[in-house]
């Protein structure tokens, strides 16, 4: 796995720029991401570019033995063209425009927009498609990041109405798709239709799934602009686009299928701050993250591109600036990172950034260097990182999981369209379905409802409320444990209950049906799950009820379980799944999380205390330890041959 850094030459002095570049290479980096800000400066004035600048520092990068991956600058269109194009920006849910003075102000479904990327990524993949420093572009910079994906524009509003009118041919076919026969909404012509927001009350649920979907679309389209031009000017490059954490407004498997490799920007601290983790959870790993944050999106966005080619665009390499706290990682957390990253069959590893600006937003963001110039501990563990992944010698590529677990962008929308409960929340499911089959030391793969499911072991689905026949028949042709979680097969394509009630048609190979739902206040007297639901079921003997509550249904090797986990019932259902499959299971010790490639396994302490591996695997030796120790510090990262 290759390291590098996101650099920045247009923050900084020229007489700088070739000392940095030596002291990346000196570091053990080889790849070095730019550009992906600088519209401003590329083109200062309408039609005036100036290039003379970048291409002296691709020069200075590739003469010291760097690999540049080279943004195109459409997150940051400049004040000149927001002026020209008023109308271009994105407009949020309460009808507010997104200004000028920051980033992503743009609405992915504006034409004109549209048009003038389409002209500067034009302009730099004819300038620099062949340079040879030049070895892969990033498409635009984080989809999605602010909550930029879907807008209420009127450019959006249009583009809503075009989209519609090629999904459903006719206006009648729309009105009886979406219900529109309730409280009077059926329109008489597309024309007449609006973006989902600003209505008295909810708006129409499957209105609002249908302008999820085409949000998405829109990103993908977006995103295929760019990649057409990099495709025509520079061939034999690959095309990467980094995505975000547990940022599911798009469907990342889209776009994921039109680039080369699918990267990420891993910043577990502040995704651990921000999310919906308890204080308990955040209080033991403030200083680590979620020992399984990163896991999670490393193995989701493999799971993107055909090849299964993927990699870390930013890895945090010390405190963010953007959460609500941002704490100072424990010592030796970005080196874990790092090797985690690589556990998990990464191309490359990226820190942001190589060094801490002095001004702007993001001037409390630690760097590898600090503003005086001076190299920051997260640095100094980047070193240590590449001196252990040289001396391990592993190649990028990662092989198939005994496990697949299936995981649904359109899922999340549906419920966070109509969630039924506060807390049900999609990605949480996922998320803690994911750390479950960890804990147990258990590889993952996660991958698209439409993927390939032969050669696993094992496969588990959170949840898929939209299930189609060709699904059903895939996963019955399968032999192997299969578990289907809550709301699986409740909603029709159109967002409405099936006529046959769910689990819809996953009746065919397992006979439960779901006659009423409820979900629950977490502080509800005897509450025994935020979500259950009522079964009826026809399974004879053959049903799984080991859990007091009896919330899993089973008939040969397929189960559904009917209710939200708890860490104890996941812990059981896929022990017996993991058995049933003959896989080899080992229970973690708290903060431990291990995984297993190309014939090492790596260990990984997310813990604050030293952890004795030798609890885990008796019969390893400290001699066996390629790197780390037996006695795993805090924070400290093992390595040893199977």
């Amino acid at each position: 796995m290759k390291l590098g850094c996101c650099f920045y030459p247009e923050h900084w002095p020229e007489d700088m720029w070739a000392g940095d570049a030596r002291r990346m290479a000196d570091m053990g980096l080889s790849l070095v991401r730019i550009g992906e800000f600088a519209w401003s400066r590329l083109e200062p004035e309408p039609g005036q570019y100036d290039w003379d600048w970048l291409d002296r520092a691709i020069v200075t990068l590739g003469d010291a033995g760097l690999q540049v991956i080279l943004g195109t600058p459409t997150a940051t269109p400049p004040k000149w063209l927001v002026d020209q194009m008023p109308d271009m920006v994105a407009v949020d849910a309460d009808g507010k425009p997104r200004k000028f003075g920051s980033r992503r102000h743009y609405c992915f479904s504006h034409r004109g927009y549209r048009e003038e990327c389409r002209r500067i990524v034009n302009a730099m993949a004819k300038r620099y498609g062949d340079n040879p420093a030049v070895t892969a572009w990033q498409t635009d910079n984080e989809y999605g990041c602010h909550e930029t994906t879907v807008s209420y524009s009127d450019a959006a509003a249009e583009a809503f109405r075009v989209w519609l009118a090629q999904k459903y041919s006719n206006v009648d076919a729309l009105n009886k798709a979406w219900g529109n026969v309730f409280w009077s909404m059926e329109y008489r012509d597309f024309s007449e239709i609006e973006p989902p927001n600003l209505t008295v009350t909810e708006p129409n649920p499957s209105h609002v799934l249908d302008y999820r979907r085409f949000a998405s679309d829109e990103v993908r389209s977006f995103n295929q602009l760019q990649v057409d031009i990099l495709r025509e000017h520079a061939p034999g490059r690959d095309i990467i686009h980094n995505f975000m954490g547990f940022v599911t407004d798009f469907d990342h498997h889209d776009v994921g299928a039109d680039i080369d490799i699918a990267s990420w920007d891993s910043y577990p601290l502040g995704f651990l701050e921000q999310y919906w983790f308890g204080v308990e959870e955040k209080n033991a790993y403030a200083r680590q993250g979620h020992p399984d944050i990163a896991a999670f999106h490393h193995d989701l966005y493999r799971g993107c591109c055909k090849d299964g080619r993927w990699a870390v665009m930013e890895q945090q390499p010390g405190p963010v600036n953007w959460a609500r706290w941002n704490p100072i990682p424990l010592p030796g957390m970005v080196k874990l990172w790092t090797l985690e990253a690589a556990a998990h069959g990464a191309e490359f590893c990226s820190y942001f950034r190589w060094r801490q600006a002095p001004f702007a937003q993001e001037q409390m963001h630690a760097g590898l260097y600090r503003p005086d110039n001076v190299i920051a501990p997260g640095g100094e563990e980047a070193a240590q990182a590449a001196k252990d992944l040289a001396a391990l010698g592993l190649s990028d590529h990662s092989d198939q999981a005994p496990v697949a677990l299936v995981f649904s962008y359109e899922a999340d929308w549906l419920f966070q369209t109509q969630p039924q409960g506060h807390d049900f929340r999609y990605i949480e499911l996922a998320f803690e379905m994911y750390s479950a089959l960890r804990q147990l030391g258990l590889n993952v793969d996660i991958v698209s409802p439409e993927a390939d499911l032969s050669g696993y072991k094992m496969v588990v689905v959170p949840s898929l409320p939209i299930l189609t026949a060709e699904l059903v028949a895939k996963i019955a042709g399968l032999d192997v444990p299969v578990l289907f979680g809550p709301r699986s097969g409740s909603k029709t394509a159109d967002l409405q209950i099936p006529p046959e009630l769910p689990p819809g048609p996953l009746q065919d190979v397992l006979p439960v049906k779901i006659a009423r739902v409820a979900s629950m206040r977490p502080d509800m007297p005897g509450n025994p799950s935020r979500w259950s639901e009522e079964v009826e079921a026809s399974l004879g003997g053959d049903a799984m009820l080991e859990d007091p509550q009896a919330t899993v249904f089973k008939r040969n090797n397929i189960s559904y379980l009917s209710a939200w986990p708890t860490a104890d019932l996941l812990e059981t259902v896929f022990r017996n799944m993991g058995e049933d499959a003959d896989l080899t299971l080992k229970a973690m010790p708290p903060g431990l999380r291990i995984r297993q490639h190309e014939g090492h396994i790596f260990a990984f302490n997310y813990g604050s205390l030293d952890c004795d591996l030798q609890q885990a695997f008796p019969a390893l030796q400290e001699d066996q330890m390629l790197v780390g120790s037996v006695n795993l510090q805090a924070a400290g990262t093992a390595v040893w041959k199977v």
